[in-house]
């Protein structure tokens, strides 16, 4: 519907009975599983914007691989998180200037990338020749992915041949199971540490407290995709055999989408979740699901007085589900390149690979590993030893977890990836999109990649989007429609037709957004709005104070609001404190990176 609304009306609702809800999902369940066996689907302010302004920076600057022929350098992909302790480590090797036998300087170079970057870059012509996920998973599902390519079936993937698989050599330096992170006030409300405790008793606690917020990341972080498997065995009651059948069982989807019901949001990995806890405490997160590395590295550097960790920040305690759980592995694996059009590895690279993979493995890198709060691949190396990080503490315990899941099949993982689109919490999300005069050219160019980016990533059929254009006025108002193929076509078909033209009424857009999020009543969907503008408000009838006062008002609902500031003319003192008044987060974006963004904030739901 195009222009302003008189009233609001609810939207078609997606909501059903518990019979209705069995039938549809075991219907769509049999279409996913169909698909799946034929084809392979994978689809705040401050610091942390800079941070992650950085991380694009690095990602983008790097070309396509092209290096000499007697090149030693060798970079390596690795996650986020793992980061800063991997370039540390590197850096130790480096100063070591060992040399190949024709003289080469053997060095290695980090690349923070998320693992499906990862995956995505390195089925086609990556500027790494190594890699180092945080989980296997990753590996395996390149591999898949891979074998898929050379023309195997999915069925045959694993008898692919050692000579043409795409990763090589792998070695784990480093694990860390994943837990339920809380705070230790929580943790003891949750009955930590007299009895064990599960996701049961999350689902209980959110239930019956409409105030305790928890989260998991997104399936595309080890963390989130590895907590969702957890809930998936747990559903079906076992701690090994998942197989797709079981996955898809009825008993196991209503179990899993209890849980997931009660998830305030999802989104991004741990290195963003200790960004915000620093900066809001409480006020963010009661729990999240995070490796137990998260609770060591908080409560040191707590103790230590670091800059990351408020010195008066409460301890963070580390609870291990009673129903079992996985680990974050940590490979370190070697690219197999040298197909049509890509250079392959060097063997001089291939000799720095080895000499960096023995370096990691040696007790000196292991004990340096251990005391950044992973615990060592080598078993030689005590975990409650003096001066552990594990010794003399409560918070985390390294006799835990009593129960280890089994990592299921590539197969199984793809299936639950894509069943998690119809368990997750449904989503009503509303975009807010300046269209004004400054607009014109590139930046409307790039920001209508930026929401059909955004658009595709959402996948679930339960999801609603909806779409606030504004100028000097409302141009365009799109109510919440359920994401169908049909739906998500008309709408990036609306993205389509934006002009730019006028001036900025950004908080009338944020107030009529917010009004109608709250007139849907829906208590059961994740309801946010993302606002994005590249200039100064200078038209609205209403102002912050008012939008504000909206926001502090008793609401049906909670709304979460991201807000975007595009380029340097935004207002960025107004689009923190919107923000900050909705409980969101604010994040600066420029013409290269706008795209990344908006796929980065679709994880949130």
């Amino acid at each position: 519907m195009a222009g302003m609304r008189s009233s609001p009306q609810r939207p078609w609702s997606t909501r059903f009975t518990s019979d209705q809800r069995t039938c549809l999902v075991a219907a769509i369940i049999l279409l996913v599983v169909v698909c799946v066996c034929g084809a392979l689907v994978v689809s705040v302010g401050g610091r942390l914007g800079e941070s992650l302004a950085s991380m694009f920076r690095q990602e983008e600057a790097t070309p396509s691989g092209a290096w000499p022929a007697d090149s030693a350098e060798l970079m390596v992909a690795v996650s986020p998180g793992m980061a800063p302790v991997f370039q540390e480590l590197a850096d130790q090797f480096n100063r070591q200037a060992q040399r190949t036998p024709d003289g080469q300087s053997m060095q290695v170079k980090p690349l923070a990338l998320t693992p499906e970057k990862m995956v995505e870059q390195s089925l086609g012509m990556p500027p790494f020749q190594a890699l180092a996920p945080d989980s296997s998973l990753w590996l395996n599902q390149l591999e898949r992915r891979w074998a898929e390519l050379q023309g195997a079936g999915a069925s045959e993937a694993a008898l692919i041949p050692i000579g043409d698989r795409r990763v090589s050599n792998p070695i784990r330096y480093a694990t860390s199971p994943i837990v339920i992170v809380a705070w230790e006030s929580v943790a003891r409300q949750l009955g930590w540490p007299d009895r064990a405790v599960g996701w049961q008793e999350i689902q209980r606690k959110a239930t019956q407290d409409p105030n305790f917020k928890w989260n998991h990341p997104s399936t595309s972080h080890a963390s989130g995709l590895l907590a969702t498997l957890a809930e998936f065995y747990a559903g079906a009651g076992l701690t090994r055999g998942l197989t797709p059948a079981v996955a898809t069982n009825p008993q196991t989807l209503e179990y899993v989408r209890a849980v997931e019901s009660t998830v305030r949001f999802y989104g991004e990995g741990e290195e963003v979740i200790i960004e915000r806890l620093a900066a809001e405490g409480r006020n963010f997160l009661d729990a999240f699901v995070a490796q137990e590395q998260v609770v060591i590295a908080w409560n040191s550097g707590a103790r230590a007085g670091l800059q990351t960790v408020p010195a008066q920040a409460e301890r963070l305690v580390a609870i291990y589900p009673a129903e079992g759980t996985l680990w974050a592995d940590h490979p370190l694996a070697l690219l197999e390149l040298g197909g049509p059009g890509e250079t392959a590895a060097t063997d001089n690279q291939r000799r720095t690979f080895q000499a960096f993979a023995q370096f990691l493995t040696s007790t000196d890198a292991q004990r340096q590993l251990l005391a950044a709060g992973y615990r060592p691949a080598d078993l030689s190396v005590s975990l409650d030893e003096a001066g552990s990080p594990f010794a003399d503490t409560d918070a985390v315990d390294w006799r835990q977890p009593q129960t280890t899941l089994q990592i299921p099949p590539a197969a199984v993982v793809e299936v639950v990836q894509n069943v998690w689109w119809y368990t997750k919490r449904p989503t009503n999300v509303i975009l807010v999109v300046d269209t004004s005069g400054s607009m014109a050219g590139d930046k409307l160019e790039r920001t209508q990649e930026a929401l059909r980016a955004f658009v595709s990533q959402i996948r679930g059929e339960r999801d609603q989007v909806g779409l606030v254009e504004f100028g000097s006025s409302i141009k365009r108002f799109e109510q919440l429609r359920p994401q169908t193929s049909q739906n998500r076509a008309e709408l990036i078909e609306q993205i389509n037709g934006m002009e730019a033209d006028g001036r900025t009424a950004l908080i009338d857009a944020l107030v009529e957004a917010y009004k109608y999020l709250q007139a849907t009543g829906d208590t059961e969907a994740i309801n946010a709005i993302v606002a994005m503008t590249d200039g100064q408000e200078n038209q609205s009838f209403y102002g912050f104070p008012d939008l504000e006062q909206y926001m502090k008002e008793e609401q049906t609902v909670n709304v979460v609001v991201f807000t975007i500031a595009f380029g340097s003319d935004a207002d960025e003192n107004l689009l923190q404190n919107i923000a900050r008044a909705g409980n969101g987060q604010f994040r600066r974006a420029s013409e290269t990176d706008i795209e990344e963004l908006y796929k980065i904030i679709s994880t949130y739901f």
